[in-house]
Parts: structure tokens; C-alpha cells; sequence
């Protein structure tokens, strides 16, 4: 592993909360870099944070805006920078819903002033950029796998959309220009130095003074929490270490829900968390979890060394000893805060000091920044007339997702389940709360990326997938609901009854006869449990297929990036066709166990062949046998036909699969003239 030694390094915004643990870290442990520091010292920023250095020779700092190109490249030649840890950001969800703006020109602008300083001037060797966990948007409540750093990026609040933005513009830079770029993305931080608008903080100066704390919402959001040491030191690491061109997560599987971190607060300052604990007004949009697979950063040598109880302890001390150090924060403290300068026209410095340098770089003047106040926030009208109402598990899902999207469009008020499928109390409490005519669950382990990975993660695959979805058919059975049960078709193979090419595929009634991957084996096993359950509808999905081809997920994107694919025919279901039939389903109270897949049957050659007619005439595939594709994968797959005429006569607009393939899927990609 290479190891790189930067010169002269520019920290953005290392003012502010980690970025100034980062700073105060490197000029400590390594006396031979300059560390120059550019703050424009915002409401969140304080240079006492940086007290620390102030008196190292190998330190400056520098008051100025990274959205001032002038500054910027001027900072770059004079100093002679090669390394840049850009950190300067607004950060602050809700301050992002009252104004966005504000993120944008910060987050994304301020970014692209300092990609194109780097382009222009041609001297940097390292371009480090902290992005956040957030990007990635909602972890499904039942995922047991984080998101890794090629998961895909689904923000859902302003903030988390500006941070990905600035990705995209990092992204571009290191392909275009060569730009020696890495990205991190990081869970949430705690820890001394942070400005009190933040959960912890807030928590703490809250219970300091006798007040109530504020929770969102139930407090069943759950997020990670780092201890700030920790994240500096990984940031150390991910500068020496980390390869151009790479992210890098930096996060912990210790997970704790909003209300568990208020309730160990309160026991650490001996309060009652009962009498204290003042349930809010939710934000417009909280996600529900965020959660990381840190893997790739540990394999450079990081770990995570403080634990929760340690860090909140060594959190608490401090602020009680520092319980002025932010000056009047009133503003930070409401259950809401929503107005960008809360603390008011101040700027922090140092007691009396006029200037902050080893190279007396003056900082004079005060912040010319204006209170913003941000305009209420608007929620969308749900339709009221409609008889239906669904709660839908499985948000961060695909099917999930298009479930919600479909109830828009239609009209059906809908909200998504926020409890683990295996906890019964909290389906319980979303029940109560939703009240819904209808449940879907779109919920379930796969694995990632593929059911491979089940094989060797079995309690967790039956966690959810066995224990899980026959806990809500219980819970909705117990309030009179009919649970519409998004299962799969991945159980049967062809055989004697059923051989390939047949045309004679598995009727719902037929008992499955594939076993090749423990997924299958968990879903078989649900599947005939759930039968003695008279308010369930089943529905076998089968290799989901959607006009989405930008979808990961997508089995046409997935066999379309495989060096070789085996070619036998399948049952398959085309979801822009079948999505909307499950909600009429739903709306006719069907039971049951339906076969959810177009009739007939189309081979992967098939679909590559359409894909090259309308999609990419230069396209090239190759085919391997079952037997060669055995030697690369762990559980085998299942390949067979379903017989959907139970649906084609409940619906019998259905499409056959090469029809729908054409009319839902490759006629709306054209990109050919055939």
C-alpha cells in the first residue's frame, strides 16, 4: 500500500466542528506540513476551536469565502498548496428546508470554485472531499448490510441533494481533468466543539439548563454516531493512505434510535428521561436510517476506539466546562430551528485577539451575514375523497418506492411503515398510527449484491424473511387488514412435469421444488406458512424488470453489464405493467397465491437481442452453460415457467412478456432507428 506525504495542505471551513479536530490533529502529529486553514467564519464556525494551534509555527489561518475564486487561487500559488481537505459546508438539515438556497451556494458553488482553482493552477496532488452518509438516502428498516460506496445516491432533503451535487462536480473533475480526487461520506459525528443546533449538543446544554429536550417525530429514527477523535483519526488515515479515485465510508454498525441517545443523556445527568422527554413535531422529511458498510476504510488500518458511553462522558464534561463558549445559542436550542445566523450578527474570535497566525494573517471586521428567516414549511395536500389509505414496508426499496410513487399519481394517501418487520410492537404502533385499509410489504433480504450473499448470512436472512413477514400477516390479521405480500417465483425449476420450452408452467396450487439457495429455501418456507393466514395475497415475482434501465437493480441492466449470461427461457414481471395491477388487487381484496409474472416465457439471448435493436446496436454478449456459471456463484438459480392464467383472467388486458417488454420497457428507451 502506497503511503502519500502531502506538503502543504488547505483545510475548508476547519473552524467549524470536525474539520477543526482534523486541523488541530495534523498540525500536532506532523511539525513538517503547513496547514493553512480558510473559514469565512459562519454562525457554526468559532476560532476558539482552534486554539490548539494557534501557536504552531506550521499553522495559518485565513478568514475568507471558498465561493471567492479570487481568493481561492490566490491562496493556492502564495502558499503553495498540493493537498486540499474540504469540509467547509452547510450542514444543518433543517435550516436546509427553510433555506435551500443558501446549501446550494455554499455546497455545490463554493465546491466548484475550488475544483476549477485546482484545474487552473495545476499543483494539487490530493483533492480530499467530505461528503456525508446522507447522500446514499434512507437504509431500508430491514437491511443487515449497509450501504457500501457503490450504492447508488437517492437523497431526500436539500442538504443531503446539494452534498451529492458536489459529488457529481468532484466526480467530473477527476475524470475530465484528471483531478486526484477521494470522497468520504461519513455518519454522524459527536464530541467536543460542536455548535449546539446538532442533536447531542443540543441534548446536552438542554439538560444543563433544566429544559425539555425535543425529540422528532416518535424518536425511532436511528442513526450511527462517531466519536470526533475517532473521524480525525480516520481522515488521517484516508490522507496517507486513500487511492486516487476512490470513496470511503466512514461509519460504525452501532446503531441507536434519537430516543435512546435522549434517554442515555438523561441517565448520565441523573434525570428522568419520562419527565423530560417532549415529543415534536416531525420534519418535513426525517429519514428514517442511515447506516454504512465501513469495510473498505478498515481495510487501511482504521478503527473505531471510543466507545458510545466514553465519548458521551468526555461530550457532557466539556460542555459543561465550555458552557459559554458559543455565547447566547437560544435560537439553536428551539425544537426547530430555522433561521441560518441563530446566534445573531457576531463574530467569535479569539479573547482580544486581533490576529491569528504564524504569518499574521488579520482577521477585522464584522460579519457583513444577515439573519435569514426561513418561510414555513408547505406539505403537499393528500387527496382526502379516496376510500383507501396503504402502509407500505420497504421504502427504500425498489418495489417499495414505486409503490409510493404510484399512490401518488393516483391519488391514495399512503405512508410508509417506519417499524422493523421483526419488531411487533412497533408494526403495532405504525397500525395505530396510519390507521390504513390496506398493508403492503415490499420488505425482504436478497442480499448484496445478490443472493450469494444470503448463503452466509442465514439468521439474518430468516430474520426477515421467515420471522419478519409472518409477524405482519399476524399483526394485520389481528386488525382485520389484508397484507399484500410482494414473495417470489424464485422456488420452482423446470422438471419432468415442467420441462423447458414446454409452454407448461407452474400453477399457483404446485408445490415449490427448488431448493439451490437458502434465499429461495426461506421464501418457500414463508410461502406455505402464510397460506394458513385468509388475509394475505401472495404475489411470485419473477427476475423484476422495469423501463428504468439506469436501476442496478433492473435484470435487464444486470445481464447487460455481465461478461456471459446463460440463455433459458424465463417467467419474468415487467413492473411498470404489474405494479399498478398489484394496487387494484389490493383494491378488490384478492387472497390468496397469485403467479405475478407476464404469460410465457423469454430467454436472456432474447432480451439482449431487443436491447441491441433499440438500445445499442454495437452491443456484444457472450453465453456460458449452467454448469460454467456454477463454478462462479455460490447458490444456484432458479429457472422456470410460471403459469399466469389465473391473473390473465382477473385482468385480462396482461400483456405477454415480449409484448410488454417492447411496449413498457424498449419502445420508451429508443435510441435506434430500427
Amino acid at each position: 500500500m502506497s503511503t502519500y506525504t502531502p506538503k502543504n495542505i488547505l483545510i475548508t471551513g476547519a473552524a467549524g466542528f470536525i474539520a477543526c479536530h482534523v486541523a488541530n490533529r495534523l498540525v500536532r502529529s506532523y511539525p513538517d506540513y503547513k496547514i493553512v486553514v480558510l473559514d469565512k467564519l459562519d454562525y457554526c464556525s468559532n476560532l476558539k476551536n482552534l486554539i490548539p494551534s494557534r501557536s504552531s509555527p506550521n499553522f495559518k489561518f485565513v478568514k475568507g469565502d471558498i465561493a471567492s475564486a479570487d481568493l481561492v487561487n490566490y491562496l493556492l500559488i502564495t502558499e503553495s498548496i498540493d493537498t486540499i481537505m474540504h469540509f467547509a459546508a452547510q450542514t444543518h438539515v433543517d435550516n436546509s428546508f427553510g433555506n435551500s438556497f443558501e446549501f446550494t451556494k455554499n455546497n455545490i458553488y463554493g465546491t466548484h470554485v475550488l475544483l476549477e482553482a485546482c484545474k487552473v493552477t495545476g499543483q494539487i496532488r490530493r483533492f480530499i472531499h467530505v461528503s456525508t452518509d446522507e447522500v446514499y438516502g434512507e437504509t431500508d428498516e430491514d437491511a443487515v448490510v449497509g450501504n457500501h460506496e457503490a450504492s447508488q445516491l437517492l437523497p431526500t432533503n436539500p442538504y443531503s441533494a446539494t452534498k451529492a451535487g458536489a459529488e457529481m462536480l468532484v466526480m467530473a473533475y477527476g475524470r475530465s481533468y484528471g483531478l486526484p480526487v477521494i470522497t468520504t461520506r461519513g455518519n454522524n459525528v459527536y464530541g467536543p466543539n460542536q455548535f449546539p443546533e446538532k442533536l447531542i449538543p443540543k441534548f446536552i446544554l438542554l439538560a444543563m439548563r433544566g429544559k425539555p429536550l425535543p425529540i422528532h417525530g416518535d424518536g425511532c429514527n436511528v442513526r450511527s454516531y462517531l466519536y470526533c477523535e475517532d473521524v480525525a483519526e480516520a481522515f488521517e488515515v484516508v490522507l496517507h493512505k486513500g487511492e486516487v479515485g476512490h470513496v470511503y465510508n466512514i461509519g460504525t454498525t452501532k446503531e441507536r434510535r434519537v430516543i435512546d441517545v435522549a434517554q442515555d443523556i438523561c441517565k448520565l445527568f441523573n434525570i428522568d428521561s419520562d419527565k423530560v422527554i417532549q415529543f415534536v413535531e416531525n420534519r418535513p422529511f426525517n429519514d428514517q436510517r442511515y447506516f454504512l458498510d465501513d469495510q473498505k476504510l478498515k481495510n487501511l488500518g482504521w478503527s473505531e476506539t471510543t466507545m458510545w458511553e466514553e465519548g458521551l462522558k468526555k461530550t457532557i464534561e466539556w460542555y459543561k466546562n465550555n458552557p459559554d463558549w458559543w455565547g447566547d445559542v437560544s435560537g439553536a436550542l428551539l425544537p426547530h430551528p430555522r433561521m441560518l445566523m441563530m446566534p445573531g450578527d457576531i463574530e467569535r474570535n479569539l479573547d482580544g485577539a486581533e490576529k491569528y497566525d504564524s504569518g499574521s494573517t488579520e482577521f477585522s471586521g464584522k460579519s457583513n451575514e444577515t439573519k435569514t428567516a426561513a418561510p414555513a414549511s408547505k406539505t403537499s395536500n393528500v387527496p382526502q375523497k379516496s376510500p383507501f389509505k396503504f402502509l407500505i414496508y420497504g421504502r427504500t426499496g425498489w418495489i417499495g418506492g414505486v409503490l409510493g410513487k404510484l399512490c401518488e399519481k393516483q391519488g391514495i394517501p399512503y405512508e410508509y411503515g417506519r417499524g422493523r418487520l421483526e419488531d411487533r410492537s412497533k408494526l403495532l404502533a405504525d397500525i395505530n398510527s396510519v390507521k390504513p385499509t390496506h398493508v403492503f410489504n415490499a420488505a425482504g433480504v436478497t442480499g448484496r449484491p445478490n443472493v450469494d450473499w444470503c448463503e452466509s448470512h442465514k439468521p439474518e436472512t430468516i430474520r426477515t424473511n421467515v420471522a419478519g413477514t409472518l409477524n405482519l400477516a399476524d399483526v394485520c390479521r389481528e386488525n382485520g387488514l389484508l397484507m399484500v405480500n410482494f414473495a417470489t417465483g424464485c422456488i420452482f425449476e423446470y422438471d419432468a412435469a415442467h420441462p423447458e420450452g414446454s409452454g407448461i408452467g407452474f400453477k399457483e396450487e404446485d408445490t415449490p421444488n427448488f431448493a439451490g439457495s437458502f434465499y429461495s429455501k426461506t421464501k418457500a418456507m414463508v410461502e406455505d406458512l402464510l397460506k394458513n393466514y385468509d388475509n394475505v395475497c401472495t404475489l411470485r415475482v419473477r427476475m423484476p424488470i422495469s423501463s428504468d434501465l439506469s436501476n442496478p437493480r433492473n435484470f435487464i441492466t444486470k445481464i447487460s453489464r455481465y461478461n456471459k449470461v446463460v440463455n433459458i427461457p424465463n417467467s419474468m414481471t415487467i413492473l411498470d405493467e404489474l405494479l399498478p395491477i398489484s394496487i387494484e388487487m389490493a383494491k378488490r381484496n384478492l387472497r390468496g397465491i397469485w403467479n405475478f409474472t407476464n404469460p410465457g416465457v423469454v430467454s436472456h439471448n432474447e432480451i439482449l437481442e431487443m436491447y441491441k435493436k433499440y438500445i445499442d446496436p454495437a452491443f456484444t454478449y457472450a453465453n456460458f452453460t449452467v454448469e460454467e456459471q456454477a463454478k462462479v456463484i455460490v447458490a444456484a438459480r432458479s429457472n422456470n415457467e410460471m403459469d399466469a392464467s389465473k391473473l390473465k383472467k382477473e385482468f385480462p388486458e396482461l400483456l405477454s412478456i415480449k409484448e410488454s417488454l417492447i411496449k413498457n420497457v424498449f419502445e420508451p428507451n429508443k435510441k435506434t432507428s430500427a
